[in-house]
């Protein structure tokens, strides 16, 4: 186990594509997968009835919420009395996740470090399914049985910011500090969070020697996973200290509390992804205009060269760019569609691996080029990568119409 890589959360992993039967058990009374041999490296050989305490968990890229059951798995061998031969089985209870798995759907049984068991059933041919594949290096599934990564190759696999956003999609709890900055920030900031803006310009003075004109899409990232690590940091003091206080018999207050806690997380991202884009684009000399209100009360993330020419209808369109900026898309990628309309080609930044075949073909459909830092393109299909466009290539779009 590493701190900072995936064996950091599992001790071993198995992943497989639910044939038209295997649907049926995982959704009928009967609930086994037999001839499971391959998981013998997640449970070991079988001694009785083991007992596992098992999250189940569905995701589809339609619902913004997961589906969530808490349960148990068993392993046996229900031929163990035989002197030379043995059937390991997996069993597992009713759910509503069971009940939502379908034909193709990805199923995913995650040995965690504290022996309990996180079940991930995603759906098919969806970007969440793809992205699970992409977390643990699991480039195909093309045989029937379970394709199984032991510990030793999750110590491979270092998290970064891409892959720490899909860990929390499938319900795995973070902790990953920076102890050493803790008290400069409580220094700085005291037992509250500051602005976005400020909070991403100290996160970027920790990293000194990084330079976004040698490497915009390698330095972004950078900055991105900076800051994440640190608003953990500050967060675990402050809501921990919080959670000590106790909130007696409030409970709408308890419940005010953990809501404010999860909408901070979720608008702190996406701000934070604007603001080092920002600077990167200073950095870098391009003109822009930030947040600026176009038709309709509009307000695209990034107008390219600047508000004033975007409204000025003796300005030539073709040399108006609009960046719409979503740490992750799922469908609100639609949004930017109609934030500009003197530009008909618009472009939008993410930082989410693995988006659908289906998903950007709709996008190129809607002429909406897609933006990736480079670290990412290899997450996507080879027909894909032909299409997507990294940082570096977008600011050289933007400053050649400037």
């Amino acid at each position: 186990m590493k701190s900072g890589y995936l064996s950091e959360f599992f001790s071993g992993v198995a992943l497989k594509t639910l044939s038209a039967v295997e649907a049926d058990l995982v959704r009928s009374h009967q609930h086994e997968f037999n001839g499971v041999d391959g998981l013998k490296k997640l449970f070991g050989q079988a001694v009785g009835k083991q007992k596992f305490d098992a999250k189940f968990i569905y995701l589809t890229d339609h619902d913004d919420e997961p589906v969530i059951s808490e349960g148990f798995l068993t392993w046996y061998d229900a031929r163990e009395a035989h002197p030379t031969r043995s059937e390991h089985r997996l069993y597992f209870p009713t759910t509503e996740v069971s009940n939502c798995a379908a034909e193709g759907d990805l199923l995913l049984i995650g040995r965690r470090q504290d022996g309990s068991v996180l079940v991930v059933v995603a759906e098919a041919e969806s970007t969440v399914a793809n992205q699970v594949r992409w977390l643990f290096g699991f480039s195909d599934l093309v045989h029937p049985g379970f394709s199984v990564k032991a510990e030793t190759e999750s110590d491979q696999v270092k998290l970064e910011f891409a892959s720490r956003l899909i860990l929390d999609e499938i319900g795995v709890a973070q902790e990953e500090e920076a102890p050493n900055f803790l008290d400069i920030m409580l220094d700085r900031f005291g037992k509250r969070f500051p602005s976005t803006r400020i909070f991403s310009d100290f996160a970027r003075s920790t990293i000194d020697d990084l330079d976004p004109r040698d490497d915009p899409d390698a330095v972004l990232l950078a900055w991105m996973d900076r800051e994440e690590v640190l608003f953990r940091t500050l967060e675990r003091h402050i809501v921990g200290d919080r959670l000590v206080e106790g909130f007696a018999h409030d409970v709408d207050g308890f419940l005010a509390f953990s809501l404010s806690v999860q909408n901070r997380r979720k608008s702190r991202v996406g701000s934070a992804f604007e603001n080092h884009l920002e600077e990167v684009f200073l950095k870098l000399g391009v003109r822009y205009d930030r947040t600026k209100v176009t038709e309709n009360k509009s307000k695209p993330d990034f107008i390219f060269p600047s508000i004033d020419e975007y409204r000025n209808p003796a300005f030539p369109p073709e040399r108006l760019t609009m960046l719409g900026v979503k740490s992750t898309c799922k469908d609100r990628w639609r949004q930017v569609l109609v934030e500009a309309d003197r530009v008909e080609e618009k472009h939008l930044l993410t930082m989410e691996p693995s988006i659908s075949t289906a998903q950007t073909d709709e996008m190129r459909d809607k002429k909406l080029s897609l933006v990736l830092p480079t670290a990412l393109h290899s997450s996507y299909t080879p027909a894909q990568r032909g299409w997507l466009m990294n940082l570096t290539e977008f600011i050289g779009l933007v400053k050649g119409r400037q």
